[in-house]
């Protein structure tokens, strides 16, 4: 089974010129499938990347890359609602809902269902299957064991995220603005000080969580490329890389080699602690244990 390597879309506020030059590179040398664009955390972040998008989704599919335009992971307002169904109506897109009401805007046509949407059995799968989604991207906190249930009965392409920090949840409050004394109307867009989220520690200095605007995310980066082969052996066809402010298309590289068989998983590990070791690595949902945890 051929599988599909995908890039989430960007979580965290970088710059528009920044992110424009990142897809760039991206769909030049990166070896990926698919490539996800779009704010799914703020709507207010928009604005400042729309005037670059349509340059970089032509960029990207010249590139060879199928483009899924995501929509916000949680809608607050008419505003935010009119503008997932301009996108909704936008019949040549390709389109990942992230929540269900995005969802049911797309029945009828192929679409991507995100991780933030609540999909843990296989009733649900095959309902969104039957509304025409033809890919599941399966939420995080799923061990080995639902899984394989799943990927068991899906008559569709189920992904499972692999590498990058897991957003944990998101929050009609912004608290990287409280944190900075703002409040959220008048944020100052203080999230883009912090490339991949705010630190959060406990009362003993111990970093456990990451904040970025509305979204609180974990402070361990997910790591599953030991996992790579029993989740293609389950029947998982497609794993997606959260970006961060590494070098990203290195990251990709190293996934493609260990999916390819070019690179064995110890060796792709020892790759990525070179290249993303802006926190500790962890894998404990994948193994039943708490996220942080990291299994050998």
């Amino acid at each position: 089974m051929t599988a599909t390597l995908s890039l989430g879309p960007v979580l965290f506020n970088w710059g528009a010129e920044e992110k424009r030059d990142f897809y760039f590179r991206i769909a030049d040398e990166a070896p990926l499938d698919a490539v996800y664009v779009g704010e799914v955390v703020c709507s207010k972040r928009a604005s400042f990347f729309d005037p670059y998008l349509p340059a970089v989704v032509e960029r990207l599919r010249r590139g060879g890359k199928q483009v899924v335009h995501s929509t916000l992971a949680l809608i607050l307002n008419e505003r935010e609602m009119d503008a997932v169904k301009a996108l909704a109506g936008e019949r040549s897109l390709f389109i990942e809902a992230n929540d269900i009401g995005s969802a049911a805007l797309l029945a009828g046509r192929p679409h991507v269902i995100g991780p933030f949407v609540n999909v843990y059995n296989e009733g649900t799968l095959e309902y969104l299957a039957s509304q025409g989604a033809s890919r599941v991207s399966l939420p995080w906190e799923l061990s080995s064991q639902p899984l394989a249930a799943l990927a068991k009965s899906a008559a569709l392409e189920l992904e499972v995220q692999v590498f990058g920090r897991v957003p944990l949840a998101i929050s009609a409050r912004c608290y990287h603005a409280r944190a900075h004394g703002l409040h959220k109307d008048g944020c100052q867009y203080v999230c883009a000080e912090d490339r991949d989220g705010m630190s959060v520690e406990t009362l003993d200095g111990e970093a456990f969580l990451s904040v970025n605007g509305t979204q609180t995310l974990s402070h361990t980066v997910l790591n599953l490329i030991g996992e790579l082969d029993e989740l293609r052996e389950m029947g998982i066809g497609a794993f997606r890389l959260w970006p961060h402010g590494v070098d990203m298309v290195a990251v990709t590289e190293v996934f493609r080699d260990v999916l390819d068989g070019k690179r064995t998983a110890d060796d792709g590990r020892r790759r990525l602690q070179a290249l993303a070791g802006l926190a500790p690595f962890s894998n404990g949902f994948y193994h039943g244990r708490e996220g942080a945890a990291l299994l050998p």
